[in-house]
């Protein structure tokens, strides 16, 4: 049985581990190897993730089977100070994947955002990524596309997508 569980300091190396895994698979045929060891470093590495708990007011979350740890999100509430509730990240081991594991994460944000009076989901997908059909399957919408600059020269080109709960 999958059960999701709050993450703490002390899942940030499995954290990282499944970001290792899954990162060259989702983005492996979108950016250059260069682009991904890049973002790998600056957005897994120990102090960004404990950051973005203590400053930033993120949430993880970790998806398991037994003791093994599937995939995790991240979400943060009161997003840009709206009722909204932003998906930072999710991630699926890759030989879990079609398993119900990605939704389930999202099932539970769902949850906390209306236990806490939030009116939506956001996230932002790589507009040439094919989890964009996923989200879509679960009532996600484009509503705008951003390119973010995040050093080096490299960019990240997102769909925007909202999902009304």
């Amino acid at each position: 049985m999958i059960t999701i569980s709050e993450a703490t300091f002390a899942d940030i190396k499995i954290i990282q581990d499944i970001a290792y895994q899954t990162w060259p698979i989702a983005y492996g045929e979108i950016l250059s190897k260069q682009q991904l060891d890049y973002m790998l470093d600056a957005f897994y590495n120990e102090q960004t993730i404990k950051d973005s708990i203590i400053n930033n007011g993120n949430h993880f979350i970790l998806a398991k089977e037994n003791e093994n740890v599937l995939g995790f999100a991240s979400f943060e509430h009161s997003y840009n100070q709206k009722q909204q509730t932003k998906i930072h990240k999710i991630y699926v081991l890759p030989e879990t994947q079609g398993k119900g594991i990605g939704k389930k994460l999202i099932d539970f944000i769902e949850i906390a955002a209306k236990k806490n009076d939030f009116t939506s989901l956001l996230l932002n997908v790589n507009r040439f990524n094919k989890a964009l059909f996923f989200y879509q399957k679960l009532g996600f919408e484009i509503i705008s596309e951003i390119d973010i600059e995040i050093g080096n020269g490299y960019l990240m080109e997102d769909f925007i997508l909202a999902k009304q709960i």
